[in-house]
C-alpha cells in the first residue's frame, strides 16, 4: 500500500470513528475497506447494551461493501482513539479471512499518534484462518 492511499484510508477512518456509536466504552472505531474498484467503505463500532450485539466497525465496512455488491478489496485500515492502535477481534479478522486472502493488508492507527501506525498482513493477525472446504492454511 503506498503512502498516498494510506493518508487516504487514515481521513476516512477518523472520520468514521468520529461518527461511532459508543455510549458503553468510549472507545471509537473507524475502519476504512479499500475495494479493487478503488471505492472506499467505511464502518464504525456501534455498541449495544447487550455487548454480544455490538457491531465493529471492520465488519459493519465489510458489510456497507458487500451490499454494494463489492467482493473484492485492496487494504483495510482501523483508527481508535489513543496512542496506541488496536487489533481486530477474532470474528472481524474471520471476516476478513471470508473476503481476503493472507497477503491482505491491514494498517492499525491510534488518533493521538498517527505516524506510529502498524502495517501488517491478515496472515500475521490470522494465521490459521479457517476457510470452508479449502481447509485451514
Amino acid at each position: 500500500m503506498n503512502k498516498q492511499t494510506e493518508v487516504k484510508l487514515i481521513r476516512a477512518e477518523a472520520a468514521a470513528a468520529r461518527k461511532a456509536y459508543a455510549p458503553y466504552s468510549k472507545f471509537r472505531v473507524g475502519a476504512a475497506l479499500l475495494a479493487a474498484n478503488g471505492k472506499v467503505f467505511s464502518g464504525c463500532n456501534i455498541e449495544n447494551a447487550s455487548y454480544g450485539l455490538t457491531m465493529c466497525a471492520e465488519r459493519v465496512a465489510f458489510g456497507a461493501a458487500v451490499t454494494a455488491g463489492v467482493r473484492t478489496f485492496k487494504a483495510l485500515a482501523v483508527v481508535v482513539g489513543g496512542r496506541k492502535p488496536a487489533y481486530p477481534c477474532g470474528a472481524c479478522l474471520q471476516v476478513i479471512a471470508e473476503f481476503c486472502g493472507p497477503e491482505f493488508p491491514v494498517l492499525l492507527v491510534g488518533t493521538a499518534n498517527m505516524k506510529a501506525a502498524v502495517r501488517l498482513h491478515l496472515k500475521d493477525l490470522l494465521p490459521k484462518a479457517f476457510r470452508f472446504g479449502r481447509g485451514n492454511r
